[in-house]
């Protein structure tokens, strides 16, 4: 991995901007290298990611490896396929109902748009409507999963939140996992070389 991009990636790992905003210590997360064929970019690691220090070992990293990508843990957490990112690095907190809290802009601003410049992958992935928000903004959410976008150049698919409390929304919209879903999961496995 070239030098620079190592020191960056330990820079976010030491970053503590919102420490005082958290009001706990912030552990960054990120994962993966400068030559990942795919970014992924989600929300920002869930409360038992930032205890495993690993992203998507909950049940919605079951539904998104297992049963969306349909590929197994070493291919999804193997830095040259991956580098799995958020629009925030680090667990934000919970709020009153339970929920996770919305992720600091400052993240996405000081972080994420250069990890978007740096890293030289072939597609991204976007998980869920409040990384669109940062990544696409003025755009609407149900629009950007069932069409093909560009970001940086590059090929873009916008995916919901694979959480099981993201249910009622593929309830509603059957077509994801029936039409769209197969047609995302064949150019994944097509650019990790799993299909020809």
């Amino acid at each position: 991995m070239n030098e620079d991009f190592e020191k960056f990636q330990e820079q976010i790992r030491k970053c503590r901007i919102c420490w005082a905003r958290f009001g706990f210590e912030p552990h960054p997360l990120v994962s993966g290298n400068e030559h990942s064929k795919i970014m992924q970019i989600g929300q920002a690691p869930s409360q038992l990611a930032e205890e495993h220090s690993k992203f998507f070992t909950d049940l919605s990293g079951k539904r998104l490896k297992y049963e969306w990508y349909e590929i197994d843990d070493d291919t999804f957490y193997n830095p040259d396929n991956f580098y799995i990112t958020g629009i925030a690095h680090c667990f934000p907190g919970k709020n009153k109902d339970g929920n996770d809290k919305t992720p600091p802009k400052i993240c996405y601003e000081t972080w994420v748009k250069r990890e978007i410049e740096k890293v030289q992958n072939e597609i991204y992935i976007i998980i869920g409507a409040k990384a669109c928000e940062d990544v696409f903004p003025n755009e609407d959410f149900e629009d950007l999963v069932f069409k093909d976008n560009y970001l940086n150049g590059k090929l873009a698919f916008v995916i919901p939140h694979p959480s099981p409390l993201n249910n009622r929304w593929l309830k509603k919209h059957p077509e994801f996992e029936e039409e769209r879903l197969p047609i995302i999961r064949k150019k994944i496995k097509e650019v990790l070389g799993l299909e020809k």
